[in-house]
């Protein structure tokens, strides 16, 4: 219990002082002593782990170059596996986003860096990854011009190696909430498409825009702690999509799936996950329309309004 409450009150100092700050861009990434121990928490944000220089002093001209601390992770090697690198670039010479860099440096400078990357549009969710604080897509993550930048991989989660990170937890999560249509009224004879009303797919708006890239269930704390059993926002926001869709027909069992204690109540709107979110969507408001969905569900299900 005491456990509990700790984490609940370090969750509400992380979205009450620190991720406001961060929005707006006035956060000193590199103090957190406004709310205590919570750096241990968000490995990759704070600095207070020596950077390796990468390149000879007589490479680096500071006066063009930007420097970037990339969280490194070898697990083939028998000596320290987790460091952190120090690259200095030209960015002048790239694109102007963080995957850029990150490119540039893999092609140029160290081809062992290893991330993940596929559009370079923000479109399939590939390259999420820990910057500068915030869980984001580097291929839409514009660069800071002469400012340091440190890059990590997603917070909390299991790393593969450098910034990739294990995904199969997350995407057996998603794939328990059954995200395709479900009907069991046929289709009459020429029937080719589910009509809906312009009112009912307007719903859908900021939910369906989703890319599974995980920012948003690795920036919350409930799903830090309890990830094998909570779902997170990003699958529970998918799960909304699903229930709220007008065409399909199973709705009660949608939601008598998530009516565990460690389904939607371990949401507790905080909102660090619309904070973070690199698509602009809302986490948050889709997790309260669904946890709203539920109780009632739980209520029909008491009074033998349903099957429980």
């Amino acid at each position: 219990m005491l456990q509990l409450v700790r984490g609940r009150l370090l969750a509400r100092a992380f979205a009450e002082k620190v991720l406001p700050t961060v929005a707006n861009g006035s956060a000193d990434l590199s103090d957190f002593s406004l709310i205590g121990d919570l750096s241990h928490l968000l490995g990759g944000v704070k600095e207070g782990t020596k950077a390796y220089q990468f390149q000879e002093d007589s490479a680096i001209d500071k006066a063009k170059m930007t420097e970037f601390h990339i969280h490194r992770f070898l697990p083939e090697t028998t000596g320290t596996k987790a460091f952190v690198q120090s690259y200095w670039v030209d960015t002048s010479k790239c694109g102007p986003m963080v995957l850029d860099v990150l490119i540039k440096i893999k092609n140029e400078m160290d081809p062992t860096l290893t991330f993940r990357r596929s559009c370079r549009e923000g479109i399939c969710g590939s390259c999420a990854m820990h910057i500068n604080g915030v869980n984001s897509l580097a291929c839409i993550s514009p660069l800071t011009d002469g400012t340091k930048m440190v890059i990590g991989p997603l917070v909390r989660m299991p790393v593969v190696k450098d910034l990739v990170v294990e995904m199969s937890n997350f995407y057996q999560q998603y794939r328990a909430i059954d995200p395709w249509l479900k009907r069991t009224t046929p289709k009459t004879p020429g029937q080719k498409e589910y009509y809906q009303s312009q009112a009912d797919r307007k719903k859908l708006d900021g939910l369906y825009e989703c890319v599974l890239c995980a920012c948003c269930s690795t920036i919350c704390p409930s799903y830090w702690w309890n990830h094998h059993s909570y779902m997170g926002p990003a699958v529970l926001q998918q799960a909304y999509r699903w229930v709220i869709d007008s065409r399909d027909e199973a709705t009660d069992e949608r939601l008598k799936k998530l009516t565990g204690d460690y389904d939607v109540k371990k949401c507790y709107q905080i909102g660090s996950c619309t904070i973070t979110c690199p698509k602009g969507l809302n986490p948050k408001g889709a997790l309260a329309g669904l946890k709203a969905l539920v109780e009632d569900y739980e209520a029909r299900a008491d009074n033998w309004e349903v099957r429980a």
